[in-house]
């Protein structure tokens, strides 16, 4: 069966960036599961992914346009070290916060005295990044995963 929309899809896959260092990989450990079409994974390896079939295997590198966007300066910004409170803030941290765009993970980059400089843009903006895929199967999703917009499985509450 071929991926297309609304199929249920299990992957693994090795992420490195530019200079090749691995971000992430889900070897040796259970594959990625999602719902094809549903915009469950970033857009550029969602595209790569269509038409492929159980077995393929195949690398893509996925422009920032198509991952998690180019760095916008305007989600920098530098506040007082204050606004932490009593908090140890060192760079490098991240927090939850809610930004303009929703919930998001802002970084703290720089501490110059009282004044932090955080960044609200995803970790890995402005970066191509390259997959190196595994497509382990493929499946019609069932109603209620259409329905609710991602596969079901372990852990899945309704």
């Amino acid at each position: 069966m071929q991926i297309t929309n609304n199929t249920a899809v299990s992957f693994h896959y090795t992420l490195t960036n530019r200079d090749g260092e691995q971000l992430d990989s889900s070897r040796g450990e259970a594959p990625l599961v999602y719902l094809h079409g549903a915009g469950n994974i970033i857009a550029g390896l969602e595209a790569a992914l269509a038409g492929k079939q159980t077995g393929d295997k195949f690398n893509v590198t996925i422009a920032p346009d198509q991952a998690y966007g180019e760095i916008q300066e305007e989600m920098k910004q530098v506040v007082s070290k204050t606004m932490f409170g009593d908090m140890e803030v060192e760079v490098g941290m991240q927090f939850h916060a809610d930004v303009n765009y929703g919930s998001g993970v802002i970084t703290v980059t720089e501490i110059n005295g009282d004044d932090v400089t955080i960044d609200g843009n995803h970790p890995l903006a402005g970066e191509a990044l390259t997959f190196d895929v595994e497509v382990v199967d493929v499946r019609p999703a069932t109603a209620d995963e259409m329905s609710h917009g991602h596969v079901h499985g372990a852990g899945c509450s309704h």
